[in-house]
């Protein structure tokens, strides 16, 4: 009932005077005090309900209580300066203590509760914390103080000081800054955002992204408005009492000192409500800038766990890089920007006002028509702003996707020696999104040259007015005026951005819209029905008829259809092998059951929890164990198991760090055999019912695959339902049911044997491998018929380059794989300065462009227009008469005159700005460019080790969100920070002049004025440099996502993966949020100080006796004295702020000296231009490392390859053959040895003369997005007859003819709409039109089937057979008929000599794999009987 008191009928003492009774109007304003009082009191009895809300009605009461007592206290205020004779009597001091009190009780109804909590409260609120953090979140998690402040805290942002404290005495880590509240928090935001959509998607047939967004903020937004436009409305308080100030001082005889203090209290409460409310606003367009963020990115990422094979297609990962790190930025900085479209109103609203107050109806309506006309200039130039963003982003989609390409297959384009082309590429691209910029930014200069004047403008034709209107214009009026318009300037000069802004926001709005609608995976495809039951099927496919392509399939044609009248049913535990020729819809018959593929027609059926192993191994960035747990506990024993079944434990004792040794992005630092039983291990972990493998033995060597099959498959997984895919024919017959595909259809499907009984082409497969197998028996039994030449062999054994040697156990060393001796790391942790941003830095940017010759113009430039605009409004104070009753000008000139001058002077501060605006633009785009293009060169030629330690997320960054930076904000941070500096020196110039008393007060705050900046800065600067890091991982884990997105889909982990991501986010919103929070507990404490100097200046001027100082210059002082605390204020921010963004130059000038691979080409030491013409390969005591700390993985290899023979390198996986094609082509350099090819040392010559001069097909199959004549011929050296016989010889000839486009058929990212065999087949293309008198295969054949393979072996036969050909192959069969044989084991030779040597040794390594193999066929070899 009391708390209700609060909001009785206010009676103004200022209408006491007219009241009846006296004893009355006491009476009220005794209760009122008392009310509030009792309200108070009231409150302080439910402190311990801090989190309690009061009703809204209560709230709103108290609310119109605090505007009625404003009203009153400025109404009686006005009245008592008005009425000097009048003093204040004690209703006036009431109704000032009730404005206090109710003041508190407004603060109360804006924040909802009182933010008081006990200590009992506050244990109670700690016990509710989890005891355990999410994924991804830090494990040290301190509550937010935030949620736990005060209102005093609240609105003194004091609740950082502890933070503070802290900063200042170390750099700030990610576990010292608070947790952010729940309503920050990624979980909260994503599920409330979540609720927005779907409730807007039930209402409206076409859901809007802009009504969610606004359902979302809407709450929040209000208080913002509201607090945006009480900042905006006391802004205008200041100029309304300049012409009463001036009068004052005119006429200081006849006004008592009360009335002058009065006023300075007019103005000083004036600023303070728009101190308190501005920051209140800002903070709070910030903290809703972090909640949409948060709302948005969590929202991108599980629609990319989502997006169908289509869609994936048409948005890359650097074009949804880009949605994250650009367009999420863009519309968080409009919600900033928004408070301005209600602000707007209110800020002309209130000019006109005052103006109407002094100059009178044509006066004001005379600046109304001149600000509506500067208004109107933005139409066409928001128009064309628009255009030009538009622009922008499609152009800065394109390079990051190019970008991201080139990142990704990096090792490839090195191994081609295309650095040079795709360094053109990424240039072009970069000078497409330049022109854009340069328009845009240029358009920005205009824009400020129009803007900066328009108040120059506006006043000279308002004056203009009232001199042909004959109002006079006195010192006051014009003053009142001139502060009015540069108050005016703050709106007209905003709206420029606000429409920019939006432009921008629109752009990427539409963009994320038309992201968020895009198809996802069909959600019906597959029928998930509980396991158990009288049902025996796991798999059931029902004229299933599927297709890639769903919007190509026309009712009429079916040649868009992959897959065609699909019948399969699997029973529960059955082994079933899925084979057939290149292309047939293998793979596809996997992820229709996965339901990855569209379905058209029929139905799919799944029993029990899904396991799946791509074709092409998906590693995330982490530890080993890390990989196989996939999120599943550890239990020590089913582990080992799972790790002995997949053959690890081998490399894991190879490993410096075993199972916690950390890999690198993508797998980058793994061979393609252990990342391949890596992700098997992943699979067999999981204890899934359902087992489907793509293709899993084509990477691991013959007794890897043999324990594979036997341990794993037909071991631990004996009782599973497993669906198989593979082109090793030996693995067949082992199978229950064989399904053979065939143009997308099941051709055949039975046991082994039943299926070589139908002869329909299904032995066309089993005969090729059959071929392959009589050569080995061949070459067995020719060994045992040349026993007598043994002899003479081993004599020619003792050759140096030739050595043959039994496999025996050596002592092992373990063998690095580029991680760190004791951590196991790879991926280090991202680069950070600490301290202050160095000097260096600051100078390496402003003397990137000509030395920094331009620097001092634009400061010259700046610097005459405020000393231009200071004499304007000098001169118009100066030269005005003082008073209305002085006609007379002081200078004895023409009111036409005085406003000619004005207008001269206003012209040439605009032109000045025009020249700057110019400069700043040109400076900081050709800046922006020269560092791009310095860090693009420099990330090109860094070698393998940076990029196979570096996450692709942190260089991409680095050329996204941070290049942003530098192309759009750093330049016109730095600028104004030189302008904000000139403009306070103005103001204290201006202001020193009447009373340089202010320097007694103005020197000592300043001081304190550094000192907090002092304090403030450690702080900041660690935690911008903290947020800037912890967005890496948000887009490396994002791009990790979308690359393994139908794996995570199968396994189910899908909410795993979106909780990780919300703790990444919550990671990246910590310091941020405490960032912006700190930059207001700067600018509070600032404007505070500033305000105080300001009153301290009031009331120099009020007491100075009259004739001291001339009235008309006074009051052009408090002119420039009103936007005191805001330029003060905005020194220090601006500084502060440039040296946050400055952090984005520190970044990217770290990846511009980072150390480079040898030169491409060395002019005095070129080899020949017929180099290589033997092939000849010599190695002399070649040992390779990684890196300094790390042991050897090659060591002591001494042997030749002579030239034109074919040489087979055979090992275990991890043996090191990779290794050896890297030194070859010098991806990796040699610590000790040398490589030398036909007489020359490659560490000689250049990296291109060495690489352009050599083929290799990897063992990753890599395409680029573009066409198949680009992806055969990047470099243009080939006509089209050329290419067309090259794709003949790799039998893509006719596929490629198939297609409507021929050459210029697309190839997506990827390469993802063609199978892993074309894409290999595809990389076997360039080599045959390369020709080079070299080639190396890593495991060129390890995707396609026998028969295809059988083929391509005679292509390379006949094509290379005068060349040296260098094959690692784990199909023994591919080596079997080499001239030499090279075995490796753990980085040593173990065996090399030709293969029927090494088959004479029965203990040899090569002769027991020769063994093993034809083990493994044997079972195929009675089924073939």
């Amino acid at each position: 009932m009391l708390l209700s008191f609060s909001g009785h009928n206010i009676i103004s003492p200022a209408l006491a005077g007219s009241c009846s009774s006296r004893i009355g109007t006491l009476a009220s304003e005794i209760a009122q005090v008392l009310s509030l009082a009792a309200s108070l009191f009231a409150i302080r009895n439910v402190i311990k309900a801090e989190s309690t809300m009061f009703p809204w009605m209560l709230r709103a009461w108290w609310i119109c209580g605090f505007l009625l007592s404003a009203s009153s206290a400025s109404l009686s205020t006005y009245l008592r300066t008005t009425h000097p004779g009048k003093k204040l009597e004690l209703p006036d001091y009431v109704n000032f203590l009730s404005l206090s009190l109710s003041s508190f009780l407004f603060g109360i109804s804006i924040h909802g509760k009182t933010g008081i909590a006990t200590a009992t409260a506050t244990f109670s609120s700690d016990m509710k914390e989890p005891l355990l953090p999410a994924e991804g979140q830090s494990k040290q998690r301190t509550r937010s103080p935030y949620g736990d402040a005060t209102l005093l805290q609240l609105v003194t942002f004091s609740w950082l000081n502890p933070l503070f404290s802290v900063g200042i005495k170390k750099p700030l880590e990610q576990d010292d800054i608070p947790d952010v509240g729940i309503n920050e928090s990624a979980a909260f935001l994503s599920s409330a955002f979540a609720e927005c959509l779907d409730r807007e998607t039930e209402s409206s047939s076409s859901p809007s992204i802009y009504r969610a967004i606004f359902l979302l903020v809407r709450r929040k937004a209000a208080i913002n408005a509201f607090f945006a436009m009480a900042s905006a409305t006391a802004s205008y308080v200041g100029p309304y009492l300049i012409n009463d100030f001036v009068d004052f001082l005119s006429r200081k005889k006849e006004r008592s000192l009360t009335s002058g203090y009065l006023i300075a209290l007019g103005f000083l409460c004036a600023k303070i409500v728009e101190t308190v409310t501005q920051r209140q606003w800002i903070f709070g367009a910030r903290q809703l800038g972090l909640r949409l963020r948060a709302a948005l990115t969590t929202r991108i990422y599980a629609k990319g766990l989502v997006l169908s094979a289509r869609s994936r297609q048409g948005h890359t990962s650097g074009e949804i890089i880009n949605y994250m790190s650009v367009d999420v930025n863009r519309i968080t900085d409009f919600i900033w920007y928004v408070n301005t479209v209600w602000m707007l109103p209110i800020q002309i609203s209130l000019a006109i006002y005052i103006l109407r107050t002094n100059l009178g109806a044509p006066g004001s309506l005379a600046a109304l028509a001149a600000t509506l006309l500067v208004m109107s200039c933005n139409v066409p130039l928001t128009r064309m702003q628009k255009s030009y963003q538009t622009k922008i982003m499609e152009a800065k989609d394109g390079r990051m996707k190019a970008t991201s390409e080139v990142l990704r297959n990096m090792k490839t384009i090195k191994l081609q020696s295309w650095d040079s082309q795709f360094l053109g590429k990424l240039k072009c691209l970069r000078e497409v999104e330049r022109s854009w910029l340069w328009k845009s930014l240029r358009l920005t200069a205009i824009t400020a040259f129009i803007f900066w004047g328009s108040p120059a403008f506006i006043s000279t034709i308002t004056f203009g007015a009232c001199l042909m209107m004959g109002v006079p214009l006195t010192a006051g009026r014009v003053l009142s005026a001139l502060a009015t318009f540069r108050m005016l300037q703050d709106p007209i000069f905003n709206l420029p951005d606000l429409l920019s802004v939006i432009a921008q926001a629109k752009v990427s709005a539409d963009r994320i819209t038309s992201y968020l609608q895009e198809e996802e995976v069909q959600q019906d495809a597959v029928e998930y029905v509980p396991p158990g039951g009288d049902e025996r099927f796991d798999v059931e496919i029902e004229s299933g008829k599927f297709s890639w392509t769903p919007e190509l399939v026309s009712s009429r044609s079916s040649s868009n259809v992959t897959l065609d009248g699909i019948d399969l049913r699997v029973k529960r535990g059955m082994r079933v092998a899925v084979c057939g020729t290149v292309g047939s819809g293998k793979s596809s018959l996997l992820s229709c059951i996965l339901g990855e593929i569209h379905k058209l027609s029929g139905t799919v059926k799944v029993r029990g929890t899904k396991a799946y192993v791509p074709q092409c191994p998906w590693i995330l960035t982490g530890s080993i164990r890390d990989n196989i747990l996939f999120g599943k506990a550890y239990e020590s024993e089913r582990y080992e198991r799972t790790v002995q079944a997949c053959a690890m434990v081998k490399d894991f004792e190879l490993f410096s760090c075993g199972d916690l040794t950390e890999i690198g992005e993508r797998g980058i630092n793994m061979s393609g055999g252990q990342k391949q039983r890596i992700q098997i291990a992943r699979a067999v972990y999981q204890d899934a019912d359902i087992y489907l493998l793509d293709d899993p033995f084509s990477a691991v060597d013959a007794h890897t695959g043999t324990h594979l099959f036997q341990d794993c498959l037909m071991g631990i997984l004996r009782d599973k339902t497993i669906i198989y895919v593979t082109h090793q024919v030996e693995f067949l017959p082992a199978a229950d049911v064989i399904v053979v595909m065939q143009n997308g259809k099941i051709a055949q499907t039975g046991k082994f044997d039943e299926l070589m009984k139908q002869n329909v082409g299904f032995e066309a497969l089993v005969g090729a491998h059959s071929q392959a197998l009589e050569l080995v028996h061949a070459v067995e039994s020719s060994t045992q018929q040349t026993t007598s030449l043994l002899v003479a062999d081993q004599e020619e054994n003792s050759d140096p380059s030739r050595t043959s040697k039994p496999c025996q156990q050596q002592q092992r060393d373990p063998v690095g794989v580029g991680t760190d001796n004791q951590s196991g790391k790879l991926v280090q942790d991202e680069e950070r300065e600490t301290g202050s941003i160095g000097k260096e830095v600051y100078w390496s940017y402003l003397t990137a462009v000509k030395g920094g010759v331009l620097v001092p113009f634009i400061v010259l430039a700046q610097s005459s227009f405020q000393v231009l605009q200071i004499a304007s409004n000098y001169w118009m104070a100066w030269a005005c008469p003082p008073t209305s009753d002085s006609n007379e000008p002081a200078v004895g000139l023409g009111m036409d005159t005085i406003l000619l001058v004005y207008t001269l002077l206003a012209a040439g501060s605009a032109l000045c700005v025009l020249v700057r605006a110019i400069l700043v633009t040109t400076v900081g785009l050709s800046t922006a460019e020269k560092l791009f293009t310095d860090m693009l060169h420099s990330v090109i030629r860094a070698p393998m080790q940076f990029f196979d330690s570096t996450p692709t997320g942190r260089i991409l960054n680095r050329a996204s969100t941070d290049q942003s930076v530098l192309d759009l904000e750093i330049g016109q941070r730095l600028g104004w920070c030189a302008f904000s500096i000139i403009q306070i020196l103005g103001t204290i110039a201006v202001m020193s002049q009447v009373a340089w008393e202010v320097f007694v007060i103005f020197i000592p705050v300043t001081a304190v004025c550094i000192w907090y900046q002092q304090y403030y800065t450690p702080t900041a600067r660690e935690l911008a440099r903290l947020s800037g890091i912890q967005l890496t991982p948000i887009l490396h884990h994002f791009s990790e996502s979308l690359a393994g997105a139908a794996t995570i889909r199968a396994f189910g982990h899908g909410e795993r993966f979106i909780t990780g991501n919300l703790g990444l986010v919550d990671n990246y919103s910590r310091p941020w949020f405490h960032n912006v929070s700190a930059m207001e507990w700067l600018s509070f404490r600032l404007n505070v100080l500033s305000n105080f100097v300001f009153a301290f200046s009031l009331v120099l001027l009020v007491t100075l006796p009259e004739g001291i100082i001339n009235p008309s210059i006074a009051g052009l002082a408090v002119t420039y004295g009103i936007n005191l605390n805001v330029l003060q204020a905005s020194v220090i921010w601006n500084i502060c702020n440039a040296e946050n963004k400055m952090i984005s130059v520190e970044r990217v000038l770290q990846y511009t000296n980072i150390k480079s691979e040898a030169p491409l080409v060395i002019e005095d030491r070129r080899p020949p231009p017929n180099w290589p013409s033997i092939g000849t390969i010599c190695f002399k005591n070649l040992q390779i490392r990684y890196a300094e700390h790390l042991p050897s993985v090659l060591k002591n290899i001494s042997c030749t390859f002579p030239g034109k023979r074919k040489i087979g390198v055979v090992g275990r996986t991890g043996s090191g053959k990779s290794t050896l094609t890297q030194a070859i082509f010098r991806m990796v350099e040699a610590r000790e040895g040398s490589i030398i090819i036909d007489d020359i040392d490659i560490s000689k010559i250049g990296l291109d003369d060495l690489r352009s001069r050599l083929s290799i097909i990897p063992q990753d199959p890599t395409m680029f997005e573009g066409t198949v004549r680009g992806n055969l011929d990047p470099l243009c050296q080939y006509t089209d007859f050329d290419v067309w016989e090259a794709l003949a010889k790799c039998q893509l000839g006719s596929l490629v003819q198939e297609k409507d486009e021929k050459l210029d058929a697309s190839v997506t990212e990827n390469g993802e709409n063609w199978s892993a065999g074309q894409r290999q087949l595809f990389c076997l293309g360039r080599a045959l039109l390369k020709k080079s008198s070299i080639l190396v295969l890593d495991e060129a054949t390890a995707s396609v089937d026998s028969t295809t393979d059988g083929v391509l072996q005679k292509v390379i036969s006949e094509e290379f057979k005068d060349r040296t050909v260098v094959t690692i192959a784990h199909r023994i069969h591919t080596v079997i008929d080499s001239d030499l044989v090279l075995v490796l084991s753990d980085g040593r030779i173990a065996e090399y000599d030709t293969p029927r040597m090494l088959l004479q040794r029965r203990d040899s390594f090569f002769s027991n794999l020769i063994k093993e193999y034809s083990t493994r066929s044997s079972h195929m070899n009675l089924n073939l009987t």
